[in-house]
């Protein structure tokens, strides 16, 4: 049984430069999402969490069995705002609002995402009432990757942001984090996070 790769199929969006900005076409992928508000540190972001990864691990062993399909759990996304722009800052972190989610294989249907669910509720994961399965649109972006510290982000955001503008773009819907390692299991200055920025 072949098994898929999604980051290697998905080079380009996966594996950014850490030393300049992309700009990139992203597809509509289908993605568990969960939504949430508060600091990436909060009990709610937490439990987002729990319940993302056994779900995601859950339809995938449900599809290799059924559909005879194995593929590579992709790592956690993140999509950050708030409704005041202004308020979007590491010193208003209770001001944040987020989206956690995992994207999926397109061969995953609502179907499959229906039964993964009764599958799990029997693990009482904390926000299984909050997750559901969608499309998700952002289209053309720009990103980089950042190593290091979550909190060491801005000078890489301020090279998207200059890319936007010299570029004669306008930023358009979150900013995205893609986080490739485990903040539990890496030190702080070995983190690697895609940083994006969807564009018009």
């Amino acid at each position: 049984m072949e098994k898929l790769d999604f980051k290697k199929e998905l080079k380009p969006l996966y594996s950014p430069s850490a030393k300049k900005v992309s700009i990139v076409d992203v597809p509509d992928m289908t993605f568990l999402m969960i939504n949430g508000e508060g600091a990436p540190l909060s009990q709610q972001y937490a439990d987002a969490i729990q319940t993302l990864y056994p779900l995601a691990y859950t339809l995938k062993f449900m599809i290799k069995k059924t559909k005879n399909i194995d593929y590579t759990v992709l790592p956690l996304e993140g999509l950050w705002w708030t409704d005041d722009p202004t308020q979007f800052n590491i010193n208003h972190k209770d001001h944040w609002k987020w989206t956690a989610m995992i994207m999926q294989p397109n061969h995953i249907t609502q179907t499959d995402f229906k039964t993964a669910l009764e599958q799990v509720k029997k693990k009482n994961l904390p926000a299984i009432d909050k997750v559901r399965c969608e499309l998700f649109h952002e289209g053309r972006a720009v990103q980089i990757l950042h190593i290091g510290p979550y909190s060491t982000e801005t000078t890489n955001i301020q090279k998207l942001h200059e890319t936007i503008k010299s570029n004669g773009y306008q930023s358009s819907g979150k900013h995205h984090e893609i986080y490739l390692n485990n903040p539990n299991k890496t030190l702080p200055e070995k983190l690697k996070t895609i940083l994006r920025q969807p564009i018009n």
